[in-house]
């Protein structure tokens, strides 16, 4: 245990750029009496914000579950669909996520924007998303992405990428000239956020923490966290 501390200072001394990584946040303040009373809504002004900011991978969010055995996972994943019950994304059924979840609901997302100082994390439980919403938004997706739906199993071991590309060649053909059905392993979940926090960074560490919280009657109650 000595061992490890000493190793793990001396590789901290050895490396002074990341110590001296450091940015000081000064763009907006976040208070209370100026959020929605109702979390979505409040992330929907922010995220107005973040589309009129023109930033790279906007709907990018980090979704973490977690495994059969208890151990946390994470990956990002892309905000597809949102309404007052939660947020939507898309994904196949069968993936480690998928599996994650039908084990155990209770997930978290995160969303970061550097360029605007902000984050939001939201607590919550997956349900799927009807059939008939799945259909519609696979629909929407560009027909070589239909296909790659139908050639991934997704998580699984494969040997190598010529795999995937007789896959995608062999069911391009079979579909050719014809609609390409929805994957029944392949759909939507949405995230019911019971937790939502907003994010505002500040000068000196001293950040906005702006937390909503779901009470036993559904409403949401507001309050201020310490940076």
């Amino acid at each position: 245990m000595i061992y490890f501390a000493q190793k793990t200072l001396l590789l901290f001394m050895s490396t002074p750029s990341l110590a001296d990584l450091r940015k000081d946040y000064t763009l907006h303040g976040l208070d209370i009496a100026d959020v929605a009373p109702h979390p979505v809504s409040q992330f929907r002004h922010w995220f107005a914000e973040v589309i009129a900011a023109k930033l790279p991978e906007p709907n990018a969010m980090h979704l973490s579950t977690v495994k059969v055995d208890g151990k946390p996972s994470g990956r990002i994943v892309l905000l597809k669909g949102l309404d007052d019950n939660g947020f939507i994304f898309f994904t196949n059924y069968e993936s480690s996520k998928g599996i994650e979840i039908n084990h155990n609901p209770a997930v978290a997302l995160t969303f970061f924007w550097p360029e605007l100082e902000r984050q939001v994390r939201v607590e919550g439980f997956v349900e799927k998303v009807s059939e008939q919403d799945s259909d519609t938004y696979f629909q929407s997706r560009p027909r070589e992405s239909q296909i790659g739906a139908w050639v991934s199993h997704q998580s699984q071991f494969i040997p190598d990428r010529e795999t995937l590309e007789r896959r995608t060649q062999t069911l391009t053909q079979k579909f050719k000239n014809q609609i390409i059905t929805r994957p029944p392993h392949w759909g939507g979940y949405r995230v019911i956020p019971q937790v939502m926090e907003f994010w505002q960074g500040r000068p000196s560490r001293l950040h906005d923490r702006i937390v909503y919280t779901r009470s036993h009657d559904l409403s949401w109650q507001i309050a201020r966290l310490s940076p």
